[in-house]
């Protein structure tokens, strides 16, 4: 079993190098058998998500913040829990609409959305809380 406290400070030096940088720390180097970290994961699935709600990887939902535009969102959702990452600041989103394809663009500030354009852009998921778990694919 991890200690919980490597773990967080791992999560915290994860996430002020992707604030900081846009992009996560390199993976660490190669153990003394050889065996990278990554190998000794293999049983967990790959995911370029490294710490929500920052995606390692370009994505259609783009953020910005003080006129910086170097960072994306793993989803709708992770996109407007970004302004944690920044408390204080104005995060911008950037993204279409998954239905249309129209641009939208949302501003938030410490969880309170300043503005969104259009105006009746709402935020919407199909499958109930309570079923995320079970429908991970969807959510």
């Amino acid at each position: 079993m991890a200690d919980v406290a490597v773990l967080d400070r791992t999560y915290d030096f994860i996430l002020r190098r992707l604030v900081a940088e846009s992009r996560a720390p390199p993976p660490p180097p190669a153990r003394a058998d050889g065996r990278r970290p990554a190998e000794l994961a293999a049983s967990r699935p790959r995911s370029d998500r490294v710490v929500p709600p920052f995606n390692n990887l370009p994505t259609q939902y783009r953020l910005g913040v003080g006129g910086e535009w170097k960072w994306f969102a793993q989803c709708g959702l992770e996109a407007l829990a970004a302004c944690w990452a920044f408390p204080g600041r104005t995060v911008e989103i950037k993204a279409p609409c998954l239905h249309c394809g129209q641009p939208i663009e949302v501003a938030v500030r410490d969880g309170r959305i300043e503005r969104a354009a259009p105006a009746t852009t709402r935020f919407y998921v199909s499958v109930p809380v309570r079923e995320w778990r079970a429908n991970l694919v969807y959510t």
